[in-house]
């Protein structure tokens, strides 16, 4: 870089950022106010951060905040900050060649947009600057850096293909921007009008915004997180909470918690209406903002929460944090697992409040969220009993609706000790089980769990309230007590002892290798067979996880079960031996068993079996 004036060509991909922003974002053009401010927002946070340790400094008692300015007359806008500041070379990197990292992004980003969705993702890739240019003729960014030997320099563009840097003369901290608005854009140069456009977009700012020469401010620049919370109207919590994301939704709830004792914490935390972020939110990554007596430590703190809980939005302010504390050591001091522990119990209570208090919204937030929850119990060992009564289950009895292990627990028939749970890959597949008959037929309710995540939450969640569960497709289940009903039809007698070996015999002869297996069981009572595991075999929810999780694993031979009582059975110890059609039933039985076990590996392959079944029961 030399002193002389010199034209420099932008990157290309600015170029086309330049062009997208003058002429495909006419109707959003106040939010070029937005980015100005939030980039003087960022330059004063980070000379604040500065002064924590480095007093040496140029201007150390300049206040910080930003300042506008206009002049009706020229028709020009000034924005100062004493901020960090910017040398010559971080003024050509900046606003010259960043489009290597941000701009590229920004451009892929935008494509198949709208404008109004162009609007919000503007800030997202470090871009924001440029938006000036849908409003200005020209810009000259003159800018001293905080190093008391630094230089001024000044940036000056016009949209066009070019920009040059020179020499300035500037005798204060921070960076000040002059905007000369085009003949279309002249509506900015007024004080009620960026008053009006902070007020919209930048009352939240930490920073003082003055306008004019009066320096009246504009922002509330309020710490809404250590306000009073019977001080603020549910408007202003939304009203923040989408300052913060630039979500358009309002949250579910929020937990606004102040303590004196043991540690000073102001927090502000959010539960956004949906886990995904919106593709224009202003958030990217996971992690609370971390203030310590309101300044600003860490943008992305994702050591305030346990990791199940890293959807939470918002702010937390820790006085006893010690203000010379580094962003990256932040981490290791003990405090830090002190608060976490604090803002975990309090989201804990919010959501255990919101279950009893609206069990419509908690419905809503469980479809959403409950995968987290599910993780949380799956891999926090320290922790994880907490989150028992917020799980939710659809269950044999309450298929549509939603019910929590203090529900089943209370609807328990007497003498019942366990908790009874069935794994399927689906609804319908597991509301068709045989493991079901026996519970089904005496009114035992059994929760039904098809997500991925279950067999994994099931590694964390043995027993609740005392009572352990218990997989209804286990080979060595204690059946629970029967109760007699004086209407029940008596069941069917069982086949004799003979017939019964010489079934199971064709059944073993039949299936071969393919089965450990073949043997009665009482266990059944609508269903003709069902499949178990081997004695010995890895329990069924491991099995399911190494399966999820693509581990070299080979599914256990199943030990195939009868029901001794079925007609089924019956007639087809009635065919001689060597009747075609004992092998096609045995074989369909098996594979029927298969299919609803989710282990089939073809089903498709049953239909001209079936066929073939069909045509002998018609004849």
């Amino acid at each position: 870089m030399t002193d002389t004036n010199q034209p420099i060509a932008f990157k290309a991909e600015i170029k086309q950022l330049l062009n997208i922003l003058i002429h495909s974002l006419y109707t959003e053009r106040d939010i070029f106010l937005r980015e100005l401010i939030s980039n003087a927002s960022d330059a004063l946070t980070q000379i604040d951060f500065v002064m924590l340790t480095d007093r040496d400094i140029l201007d150390p008692e300049a206040e910080l905040a930003i300042r506008l300015s206009v002049d009706e007359d020229a028709k020009t806008i000034t924005i100062r900050d004493s901020g960090i500041g910017m040398t010559r070379e971080e003024l050509a990197t900046n606003l010259g060649t960043i489009a290597q990292s941000g701009a590229r992004a920004f451009l892929d980003a935008t494509k198949d947009n709208s404008d109004q969705k162009l609007a919000d993702v503007i800030g997202q890739f470090g871009v924001g600057f440029y938006s000036v240019f849908m409003v200005a003729e020209w810009v000259r960014v003159t800018s001293r850096s905080y190093q008391k030997d630094s230089q001024a320099a000044a940036w000056y563009a016009t949209g066009g293909d070019t920009f040059t840097i020179e020499d300035a003369e500037q005798d204060t901290r921070g960076t000040t921007i002059e905007i000369k608005l085009k003949s279309d854009a002249e509506e900015y140069a007024s004080e009620s009008r960026l008053r009006q456009i902070v007020k919209t977009h930048s009352d939240y700012v930490r920073f003082p915004i003055y306008i004019g020469d009066d320096e009246e401010q504009a922002n509330r620049q309020t710490a809404i997180w250590r306000q009073a919370p019977r001080e603020l109207e549910d408007s202003e919590y939304n009203e923040f909470y989408k300052h913060l994301t630039l979500e358009f939704e309002d949250p579910i709830t929020r937990i606004h918690f102040v303590a004196d004792a043991p540690l000073r914490i102001f927090a502000l935390l959010y539960l956004p209406a949906k886990p995904e972020r919106g593709v224009f939110a202003l958030r990217k990554e996971d992690g609370l903002k971390l203030y310590t007596r309101k300044v600003l430590i860490q943008e992305y703190t994702t050591d305030l929460l346990p990791s199940h809980f890293r959807f939470m939005q918002g702010v937390v302010d820790a006085e006893d944090l010690p203000l010379n504390v580094s962003r990256e050591s932040v981490q290791a001091t003990a405090l830090m697992a002190r608060i976490k522990k604090i803002l975990t119990k309090q989201i804990v209570k919010q959501l255990e409040t919101l279950a009893k208090d609206q069990s419509d919204t908690y419905a809503n937030f469980w479809q959403n969220y409950g995968l987290f929850i599910k993780e949380g119990i799956a891999s926090d060992q320290s922790d994880r009993e907490s989150l028992y009564p917020l799980v939710r289950f659809h269950t044999t009895q309450h298929s549509e609706s939603w019910v929590s292990l203090t529900e089943y627990v209370a609807q328990m028939k007497d003498g019942q000790d366990k908790i009874y749970y069935i794994l399927g890959d689906d609804d319908r597949s597991v509301a068709r089980s045989p493991h079901l008959d026996y519970f089904r037929k005496h009114g035992y309710e059994v929760i039904t769990l098809t997500d991925p995540m279950d067999s994994f939450m099931l590694l964390g969640l043995r027993e609740f309230a005392e009572h352990p569960l218990q997989n209804v497709a286990a080979p060595d289940l204690e059946l629970p007590a029967a109760e007699a009903k004086p209407e029940e039809e008596p069941a069917s007698e069982a086949l004799p002892a003979d017939d019964l070996a010489g079934i199971i015999a064709r059944f073993k002869a039949q299936l071969g290798e393919r089965i450990t297996d073949a043997r009665t069981t009482d266990r059944l009572t609508d269903s003709v067979a069902r499949l178990v595991d081997p004695e010995g075999a890895l329990d069924q929810e491991m099995q399911r996880v190494y399966r999820l999780m693509d581990r070299d694993y080979e599914v256990p031979k199943k030990v195939l079960e009868l029901n001794p009582r079925h007609p089924i059975l019956a007639r087809l110890s009635q065919l001689p031996a060597d009747d075609a059609l004992v092998a096609s039933v045995i074989e369909q039985i098996y594979e029927s068993a298969l299919l609803i076990e989710g282990l089939h590996p073809d089903p498709a392959s049953m239909l001209p079996r079936i066929q073939q079944l069909i045509e002998a029961a018609l004849r």
